[in-house]
């Protein structure tokens, strides 16, 4: 196998299919609207908004929109107590009662600002009374916090295990703000976004701003077929856990700043390796679940380490993943609340890497065959869709529905301009059969048959089967 020798440009030559395929999962999945970034060496390759920023209204989503991007929130805060570390300000084992007095005399007063990021701090989720995270009640302010958690805050021991928790980093927050004499929004403004140009970013909810905001929308449950329309509210105290929001574009841009080695305009390398490092392994029943650094989450699509984090709004599911070394970013931000943003972001690393490194050998085309161009596009038969596609110069075969782009990706052969051979490899995929191609009159390809089935380029079944 041999791996492209520019990555960023053979990923800037694949976008196009990267849309293509977006667009097929978001309508497949009917979800009401899809925002997505890509960016590979500091360069933004994709930015596409597919679908509707209300279903209620039918207003077509732009990549302007602004989403609650939720729990990235805490790559946000992490970001900025690692700049105030960098600056001798206040140290990651600080006991979190040096910075918010109320504290004092708790047992959450001896927490590590690292044991809260890391969530190894035995703190409680979100409390007693969390119903503002059905849009029920208000989010808590500083005061109504701290009355939460001082009697019963504490649900484990000190690095007992990793407990996920939204309270531990509005207490950082708060010792943010202890520590820098400012509003947390006011600070993380001037130290992590105005420095990247991001207008389009902002720790909590503004109002002034509500018709820019894309709409959350509800699940589809028992058989619905329509979603309902949520609104948007305010985070107070939360807001370092979960209250940001942002564009895929600028969260990308964030990411690439924040996470990915070699661009230290808000942290050094060094900073982002302690915030990267392995923290806790997450198990459920035994099984592990997840690992976790400060601040983000560590994960792997196929052999690529990915860090980053995902958000949980009502009504909104994001996720971004970086590559730290290799530089490439994907963020993907969906409004409903059942939003396939991580199958999308994986999917779309799988597609770049499928790009940059072949699946299989295959032989040189015929000399005189045409570019792969000329074999491209969809075609429609009744087990589904198929795409001939170009990524990385090379010809694959690929089912655009399925949630995983691999499952069942055959590289292909060009023999000649009327017949392709799928690369052999094992499995039950199509693996050595020719795929047989009629074309019109002018040359382009109406029509594929794979294994003796013809898939027709239509996006129409009843006009696929002939009827």
């Amino acid at each position: 196998m041999t791996t492209s020798a520019d990555p960023t440009a053979t990923t800037r030559a694949a976008a196009g299919y990267l849309r293509t395929w977006l667009e097929t999962q978001a309508a497949h999945r009917r979800v009401p609207g899809v925002q997505v970034a890509v960016r590979s060496g500091g360069e933004l390759l994709l930015s596409a908004a597919v679908g509707v920023a209300d279903a209620g209204t039918g207003a077509p989503l732009t990549t302007e929109h602004l989403f609650h991007v939720a729990s990235h929130s805490k790559t946000f805060t992490a970001t900025a107590v690692l700049q105030l570390v960098e600056a001798g300000r206040m140290r990651l084992d600080d006991p979190i009662g040096t910075h918010v007095p109320e504290l004092a005399g708790s047992p959450l007063a001896r927490a590590t600002v690292r044991e809260l990021l890391g969530h190894q701090s035995g703190v409680t989720r979100d409390g007693a009374h969390a119903d503002f995270w059905q849009l029920e009640a208000a989010f808590p302010d500083r005061a109504r916090l701290l009355d939460e958690v001082l009697p019963d805050g504490v649900v484990h021991g000190r690095n007992e295990r990793f407990k996920y928790s939204n309270v531990g980093y509005a207490l950082v927050g708060l010792a943010v703000e202890a520590v820098t004499g400012r509003p947390f929004a006011e600070h993380v403004r001037d130290a992590v976004l105005t420095p990247l140009g991001l207008t389009r970013t902002g720790a909590d909810h503004d109002p002034a701003r509500a018709d820019e905001y894309a709409a959350g929308h509800t699940a589809l449950l028992l058989g619905a077929q329509t979603r309902q329309v949520l609104g948007h509210a305010p985070t107070g105290a939360y807001a370092p856990a979960t209250g940001f929001w942002s564009t895929a574009e600028e969260l990308s841009a964030f990411a690439q700043a924040a996470l990915v080695h070699g661009d230290e305009r808000l942290i050094p390398d060094d900073a982002k390796r302690v915030m990267q490092r392995l923290d806790s392994v997450v198990t459920a029943y035994g099984k592990e679940v997840g690992r976790y650094g400060l601040g983000v989450d560590l994960s792997t699509v196929g052999e690529r380490a990915l860090v980053g984090h995902s958000g949980g709004w009502p009504g909104q599911i994001t996720l971004t993943l970086a590559d730290p070394t290799a530089g490439l970013v994907v963020s993907v931000l969906t409004n409903a609340i059942d939003g396939p943003a991580q199958e999308l972001a994986h999917g779309l690393v799988a597609l770049v890497d499928a790009a940059l490194t072949p699946r299989a050998e295959v032989p040189p085309p015929p000399a005189d065959a045409p570019p792969p161009s000329a074999f491209t596009g969809r075609f429609t038969g009744l087990w589904g869709v198929l795409d001939v596609a170009e990524l990385g110069g090379r010809l694959v075969l690929l089912r655009p529905t399925l949630a995983d782009p691999l499952h069942g990706m055959e590289e292909a052969q060009v023999v000649d301009d009327g017949t392709l051979r799928l690369a052999a490899q094992p499995g039950f995929g199509a693996a050595g059969e020719l795929v047989r191609l009629e074309r019109d009159g002018s040359g382009t390809v109406t029509a594929v048959r794979l294994g003796g089935v013809t898939h027709r380029r239509t996006a129409s079944l009843p006009d696929a089967l002939g009827r």
